[in-house]
């Protein structure tokens, strides 16, 4: 297996289940508390491991300015408004309209990093999308456009375009030799501390649910959700960029429908299934061997392996 196919296969395998598990952070503590809970114990964590390994823990000073945009855009507002509209809509839902996040992050690729946008990376996002659409659609007509599945699909789309701004700075300091770990340890830090101050303007209490349920799955959102698949996503941004990177988001919705066919009874119609092949498709289009090859002026330097 390549180091490239082994980094996104982490990320999607570990990203299409924390949808369902995020349903057992919800209704016990104000959502802001419970995200500065995951991404604090998360940094705990990631600070820890460096330490243990004799690795530099503090970033050098060039990196402060990436670590502060991504913690504010990665690590505490795209996943409080991911909490919040799981609050409204079915996790299936939620992960279906996270798709979105690959052709924001080809867009904004172009607008702030001038890369040009390459024919089969659009075509295969193109025929993911159209496959994530129909995905969607039978979802959409159980819950409708009213009420609480607009308010969560605009909390959703919000929260697409922080996170693709996010990846662009971890782009952005991947060119500029930022390390990723220590710079990673610290944006999640920075964005629990956000998620603190978000949760006292919204006069939320700060205690810890007696529940089995919430302490396994904070720790499950902690160490796997938060560390281990973010380093796999963004280890594969200074691979292949954040464009192509971006297209995790849609393979990640499968796997969270088929956890929601488990878990919470989704029943798939002849539009799914069509929409589950176009998906594939589009993903091989995309993660292709010959798409993995970049232009050399486009090669992004690996920050990890």
């Amino acid at each position: 297996m390549s180091p490239i196919l082994g980094l996104y296969l982490t990320a999607v395998l570990i990203w299409g289940s924390t949808w369902y598990v995020i349903e057992f952070q919800l209704g016990a503590v104000d959502p802001a508390v419970s995200v500065a809970y995951r991404f604090g114990l998360a940094a705990v964590l990631l600070m820890g491991w460096l330490v243990a390994r004799g690795q530099k823990v503090i970033p050098p000073r060039h990196a402060w300015r990436q670590v502060a945009l991504v913690g504010a855009f990665t690590f505490s507002t795209n996943y409080l408004l991911v909490y919040l509209a799981t609050e409204r809509l079915p996790s299936g839902l939620v992960a279906v309209a996270g798709s979105a996040l690959s052709l924001m992050n080809v867009l904004n690729a172009r607008i702030f990093l001038r890369q040009p946008i390459r024919p089969l990376v659009l075509l295969g996002g193109l025929v993911g999308m159209s496959g994530v659409v129909l995905l969607f659609l039978p979802e959409l007509r159980m819950d409708g456009l009213t009420g609480k599945a607009a308010v969560g699909l605009a909390l959703v789309m919000l929260s697409n375009v922080s996170s693709s701004l996010g990846s662009i700075w971890v782009q952005r300091g991947a060119k500029l030799g930022v390390p990723l770990l220590p710079a990673t340890a610290w944006s999640m830090a920075f964005g629990a501390v956000l998620m603190v101050g978000v949760a006292l303007a919204r006069g939320a209490v700060f205690s810890f649910p007696a529940s089995l349920s919430y302490a396994a799955s904070l720790g499950y959102l902690a160490l796997f959700g938060s560390v281990i698949a973010f380093l796999a996503y963004f280890s594969l941004i200074g691979r292949i960029g954040a464009d192509r990177a971006g297209y995790v988001a849609v393979m990640i919705p499968i796997l969270a429908l088929i956890i929601s066919t488990v878990f919470e009874g989704y029943h798939w119609s002849a539009a799914a299934f069509i929409g589950l092949a176009l998906a594939v498709a589009g993903n091989l289009l995309v993660l292709g061997p010959k798409t993995w090859r970049k232009p050399e002026a486009d090669t992004a330097p690996a920050t990890a392996s």
